[in-house]
């Protein structure tokens, strides 16, 4: 327990590299996912951009990327994170791979959740005449947006899981915090420190995005 308390320092300074890798990598990947998952919606056939030329091709980018185990996905990537990124380990790079990872799950929550937009609604726009663009920014995004935010929350849960395991290839936060002084070091007071640090944040998120849902819902 004292070495508990002689590693608070660092393991404030892992909750805060957790913080700032889930972060960045919930806004790029989240940023991606939602492009991403927009044309799958907008161009699968009856949709408004109907083309199932380009639809068949983003399906299948996301079915080749979206299963692969992260761990391996981790390693694949490294060249690339070393190219975009100057180097294939630590915080930048692990967030390069995050992004890119959750990019392609996230592309399915919002693909599925566009889905439940009525299409009445969507026909009741274009009758007025409004244009494409306008109907996926002012009808389409907004009428889905409390699942949205469960989703993307629920991406938030999953990306803190992520950024642990990166926690074996140089990436910070408390993953690495676990192993390095916790596991190798056989110490379990440590170990279960960074748990009940990762349990906390999880809830607090969680209990975020259901305050927020709520409200998008309620409006």
């Amino acid at each position: 327990m004292d070495s508990l308390i002689d590693l608070s320092p660092e393991l404030w300074q892992a909750t805060y590299e957790t913080l700032y890798i889930v972060g960045f990598s919930l806004f790029f990947g989240g940023l991606g996912g939602l492009l991403l998952g927009i044309g799958l919606y907008t161009t699968r056939a009856g949709s408004i951009l109907g083309n199932s030329a380009v639809f068949s091709t983003l399906n299948i980018i996301v079915n080749i990327f979206r299963p692969i185990p992260f761990i391996i996905f981790l390693a694949a990537a490294q060249p690339l994170a070393r190219a975009v990124t100057g180097t294939g380990i630590g915080n930048s790079a692990i967030i390069f791979t995050l992004s890119l990872a959750a990019a392609f799950g996230i592309s399915r929550i919002v693909e599925q959740n566009l889905l439940t937009v009525q299409p009445g609604v969507i026909e009741a726009a274009r009758s007025v005449g409004a244009g494409r663009l306008r109907i996926i920014l002012t009808i389409i995004i907004p009428e889905a947006l409390g699942p949205l935010i469960l989703g993307y929350t629920f991406i938030f849960v999953a990306l803190v899981d992520m950024s642990a395991v990166a926690g074996y290839v140089g990436g910070g936060g408390l993953g690495n915090f676990a192993i390095q002084y916790g596991y190798r070091q056989f110490n379990p007071w440590v170990t279960w420190a960074a748990v009940i640090v990762i349990i906390l944040l999880v809830q607090a998120v969680q209990l975020l995005g259901n305050v927020l849902a709520r409200k998008a819902l309620r409006r």
